[in-house]
């Protein structure tokens, strides 16, 4: 039979391990998670709201100018809701509704996704930007691909990052 001393450390444990398995299931929201394409390792995560603005920003490999993509996040998902680039040049659109903003060619396409990949390069120098924090990507992943989504984060998720 156990003392009252034992009982009382049982009844602790007890009521911090249903604390730590439930806040492991309540959900704290959403966060941003950036993984090695390969090997699926998370190399970030940052949490993130509905309408939270993520962006890739980098330098056009041909023509040397700015390229942004900017994604909203929305239920769940990465919306592209905006682009900027400085010069057309290979693979920026050259028959989409663009405008001038600022000195940039700029203009709102279509498409919504789960996930996103990138392949980070020296030369283009490919930053992440999420809200008001900024990410070096290339140094983030050693230059490798990564995949970018948006998951729902418990709270002790949120927690531990």
């Amino acid at each position: 039979m156990l003392d009252s001393t034992a009982k009382r450390l049982l009844v602790v444990f007890a009521i911090l391990a249903l604390a730590v398995g439930g806040s492991a299931a309540v959900p704290a929201g959403q966060a941003l998670v950036v993984e090695d394409a390969e090997t699926g390792e998370v190399l970030l995560t940052q949490h993130v709201s509905e309408n939270s603005t993520v962006s890739v920003e980098y330098n056009h490999s041909v023509e040397k100018t700015r390229v942004l993509d900017e994604y909203t996040v929305r239920n769940g998902e990465l919306e592209m809701t905006r682009m900027e680039f400085e010069s057309y040049g290979w693979g920026l659109p050259a028959r989409a509704d663009v405008h001038k903003e600022n000195g940039s060619y700029v203009f709102d396409p279509e498409g919504s996704w789960e996930e996103i990949y990138v392949k980070p390069g020296h030369v283009a120098g490919h930053k992440l930007h999420v809200g008001e924090k900024t990410y070096d990507l290339v140094a983030l992943s050693d230059a490798r691909t990564v995949r970018l989504s948006v998951t729902n984060q418990s709270v002790l998720d949120a927690a531990l990052h």
